[in-house]
C-alpha cells in the first residue's frame, strides 16, 4: 500500500507540474525608472517598456490616450508615446493581466549624471558650507533617481537595481549628489520646467567600467580583456573568493588603550608618559616614523556654562583613516575610512561646565596617519565656539606587525573596475529612457592612464549610439585642483587628465566645466560643488538649450604665435574680455625653448591676448598654463568670472 500511495503522490505532483505553466501568467512588470513621481523627457518620443507573459496584451493609458501592444516571445513589451510639452502632473495606467497605476508624473528635462565619487558626494557632505541652499531646497519639480551600485562583466542586465524618484525638499536633498543638485536647480530657475536627475555614479571607479562593449573594444588592449570575460573558466577563477594567508605571530597584538579595566577614553583614566602633538597634523611629521596601527589623542577643554544642557557639534576635520571619538567618556561617533568629514553631534547633557575631555582613537593601516590640515576643528553650539587646534597629547595603543607571507589578495578581480562592468548594470538598463543629456564627473581613478582621451571619446560616442542620438549633449567636469603645490614648473598627471577632458570639446555638442579653482589641496572630495554645478548649467544652456548669446565657459586656448622672444596666445570664449583675477600679475604661465625645459614666464594681457616671455629664453617655442596637479595662483579668467582651462602647446 505504501508503494501504491507513493506512486499516486508522484503522479499528482507530475500532473500539477505539467498544468501549472498553463495556469500561471506573469504579471505585467515595469522597470525601476518607470514609476510614480518620474520625470519624462519633453519634446521627444517616449518609450514605455516592461515585461509580461509572452503574447499577453498590454495597454498603457497616458494623457488621455491609450497605447496597445502584445508582449514578445522573450517576455518584453514596449509602446512609444508621441513627443509632448513640459507639464503635469499626469497619471499613467499600465494594464495586462494586472493593473499598475502611476501618479504625479511630470514632463520636463532629464539629465543622466554619471562618474565617480565627486558625482556621488551628497548635499549632506556640504551642508555646513551651504546652509541657506539646504534650507531653501523646496523644489518638488526637481526630482532625483539614485542608482544603487551593481557591477557585472558577464552580461547586460535588463533592469536597474531598485530605486525611486525623490522630490526635492530640505530633508530629501541631503541624499542628492551636490554637484548634480546645484546643476539641476540652476536649470530649473532658468527654464522653469521640471528637471529630473538620474545619478548613476560609483566612487573610485575608472572610466573603462562605464563604456559599452562595442565602443571600448577598439581602444588599446581592452578587446583582449573582454574576450577573457567570455571564458567561463577564467571568470570562475577570477571571481572566486580569495583569502589572505599570513604567517600568524605567536602573540596577537592588543590595543593597550582597550586592554585595561579603565579604558583610555574614560574620564577616570590618568595618562602617564603621553607625548605632545600639534593638531591638525600627521604623526609621521611629529616624531613617529613608519607607524601603522592605533594612536590615541586626548585634549582637555574648558566649556562655558552657556554651551551646557543642549546639543553641540564636534568638527574634527578629516582623519586618516578610521576613528572612534569620545567626549567625557561617551562615544559620539566613528567613521571607518578617511574621506568623510568628521562632524559629530554631542547629545544634550554630555558637556558640563568647566573641564571636558575629548579622546580620539585613530586607526591607520598605510601611509601617513593623523588629522588632515586646513580643515575645521571646532566644538560649537552654533552660537559659541571652541577652537580645537593646538596642543593635544598622544599615546600609541598598538603597532601592527609587518605583513609577512601574504600569498593572495582579494583585489585580483573587481567587476566595477573592469571594462563594461558598470555599463552593463547601471547604464544599459536605462537607455530606453529618454534624456536631455549627460553630465560626466570622473577622472581621478584614471590619473596616470595614458589613453584617457580615447576612452572618454569612446564613452561619449558609445553612449550616443545606444541612446540613438548622435547629438546628445554631453557635459564634462574638468578635474579640480588637488595635491601639494609645486613652486617650479613640472609634469603633472592630473593636468594630463584635464587635457584629455578638454580635448572632448572637439566632439560636437560637448561642453566643459573648468574647476581648477574649486578644489582643495588636501581633499580629493572638495566641498565647492556649487561653482561646479553653476558652470555645468552654463554649459548646458549653450550645448543643450542652444543659448548662443551667453558666455558659457572660461577662456579656451586657441592658437600661439611666436614673435621674437615672445609668444602671443589667442583664446576662445573670452566673453567681455580677459582679466587677471584679483588684479594680480598673470601667474602659472611657463615657457620653454626647443629643449622643453620650462621656466616661469612673464605674462600680461594685451588686446585680449596673452603675451608670454622670459628674458632667459631667446627662442621660445612652447607655453604651458596651470600645468600642475594643484595650479594654485592660476588667475586667467574672463570678465564673467570663469577660469581659463589649463593647456600646453607642447603636446606629444
Amino acid at each position: 500500500m505504501a508503494i501504491i500511495k507513493a506512486i499516486r503522490v508522484n503522479l499528482l505532483i507530475l500532473s500539477v507540474a505539467l498544468i501549472c505553466p498553463l495556469l500561471v501568467k506573469a504579471e505585467v512588470r515595469l522597470p525601476q525608472l518607470i514609476s510614480s513621481n518620474m520625470i519624462l523627457q519633453r519634446n521627444t518620443k517616449l518609450k514605455i517598456w516592461g515585461w509580461a507573459t509572452p503574447k499577453e496584451k498590454v495597454a498603457v493609458a497616458f494623457n488621455g490616450k491609450v497605447y496597445k501592444t502584445i508582449t514578445q516571445p522573450d517576455s518584453s513589451w514596449m509602446v512609444v508615446l508621441p513627443a509632448m510639452k513640459a507639464g503635469g502632473p499626469y497619471k499613467m495606467t499600465v494594464a495586462g493581466s494586472n493593473k499598475i497605476e502611476l501618479t504625479d508624473i511630470l514632463l520636463g528635462d532629464v539629465w543622466f549624471c554619471s562618474g565617480q565619487s565627486n558625482m556621488v558626494n551628497p548635499i549632506e557632505r556640504v551642508k555646513e558650507k551651504y546652509p541657506d541652499d539646504v534650507e531653501s531646497a523646496n523644489y518638488p519639480e526637481i526630482r532625483n533617481f539614485f542608482i544603487p551600485t551593481a557591477a557585472d562583466v558577464r552580461a547586460i542586465h535588463k533592469d536597474l537595481p531598485p530605486g525611486k524618484w525623490i522630490k526635492t525638499d530640505p530633508k530629501t536633498v541631503m541624499a542628492f549628489g551636490s554637484a548634480s543638485y546645484f546643476f539641476a536647480r540652476d536649470l530649473y530657475q532658468r527654464y522653469h520646467v521640471p528637471i529630473g536627475i538620474i545619478n548613476s555614479s560609483v566612487g573610485g571607479t575608472p572610466i573603462q567600467a562605464w563604456i559599452n562593449e562595442d565602443a571600448i573594444k577598439g581602444v588599446g588592449n581592452y578587446a583582449l580583456r573582454l574576450a577573457q570575460f567570455r571564458d567561463s573558466a577564467f571568470l570562475k577563477n577570477a571571481m572566486r573568493p580569495r583569502r589572505q594567508t599570513m604567517i600568524e605571530t605567536r602573540v596577537k597584538p592588543v590595543d593597550q588603550g582597550m586592554a585595561g579595566e579603565i579604558k583610555w577614553y574614560d574620564t577616570n583614566y590618568q595618562p602617564k608618559h603621553w607625548h605632545k602633538f600639534w593638531l591638525p597634523g600627521y604623526w609621521a611629521d611629529q616624531g613617529v616614523k613608519g607607524l601603522n596601527g592605533i594612536v590615541w589623542f586626548r585634549k582637555e577643554i574648558s566649556v562655558p556654562p552657556q554651551m551646557v544642557g543642549k546639543p553641540a557639534k564636534l568638527f574634527l576635520g578629516r582623519i586618516i583613516d578610521a576613528d572612534e571619538t569620545y567626549v567625557n567618556g561617551q562615544q559620539v561617533g566613528n567613521i571607518t575610512y578617511q574621506y568623510p568629514p568628521r562632524r559629530y553631534v554631542i547629545p544634550a547633557g554630555v558637556l558640563k561646565p568647566g573641564k571636558n575631555l575629548i579622546v580620539v582613537r585613530v586607526t591607520n593601516t598605510a601611509g601617513k596617519g593623523g588629522f588632515v590640515p586646513d580643515k575645521r576643528y571646532e566644538l560649537t553650539d552654533d552660537v559659541h565656539s571652541i577652537d580645537l587646534r593646538g596642543d593635544w597629547e598622544y599615546q600609541v595603543g598598538l603597532v601592527y606587525p609587518p605583513r609577512r607571507g601574504l600569498q593572495e589578495s582579494n583585489s585580483f578581480f573587481n567587476a566595477q573596475n573592469e571594462p563594461t562592468g558598470l555599463y552593463n548594470t547601471m547604464v544599459a538598463p536605462a537607455i530606453n529612457y529618454g534624456i536631455k543629456g549627460v553630465v560626466w564627473y570622473q577622472g581621478e581613478a584614471n590619473v596616470g592612464t595614458a589613453n584617457y582621451s580615447n576612452l572618454l571619446s569612446a564613452l561619449i560616442k558609445g553612449w550616443r549610439k545606444v541612446w540613438d542620438n548622435e547629438k546628445l549633449p554631453f557635459l564634462v567636469v574638468q578635474l579640480p585642483n588637488y595635491g601639494e603645490v609645486e613652486y617650479s614648473p613640472n609634469n603633472s598627471q592630473w593636468a594630463e587628465i584635464r587635457e584629455a577632458q578638454l580635448k572632448a570639446l572637439s566632439i560636437p555638442n560637448t561642453g566643459i566645466a573648468v574647476a581648477i579653482d574649486a578644489g582643495e589641496w588636501n581633499d580629493i572630495h572638495p566641498l565647492d560643488k556649487k561653482d561646479v554645478g553653476n558652470r555645468l548649467a552654463l554649459a548646458a544652456e549653450k550645448v543643450g538649450y542652444n543659448e548662443n548669446d551667453i558666455v558659457y565657459s572660461g577662456p579656451i586656448f586657441d592658437s600661439a604665435q611666436i614673435e621674437g622672444n615672445h609668444i602671443i596666445l589667442t583664446f576662445r570664449n573670452t566673453g567681455g574680455g580677459l582679466i587677471a583675477k584679483g588684479d594680480e600679475p598673470l601667474s602659472r604661465f611657463a615657457i620653454a625653448g626647443a629643449d622643453k625645459k620650462f621656466v616661469w614666464a612673464i605674462a600680461h594681457i594685451e588686446n585680449d591676448k596673452v603675451v608670454v616671455s622670459n628674458p632667459e629664453i631667446d627662442h621660445p617655442l612652447y607655453v604651458r598654463y596651470a600645468w600642475a596637479d594643484n595650479p594654485e595662483g592660476a588667475n586667467l579668467y574672463n570678465k564673467e568670472g570663469l577660469p581659463a582651462s589649463p593647456f600646453r602647446t607642447d603636446q606629444p
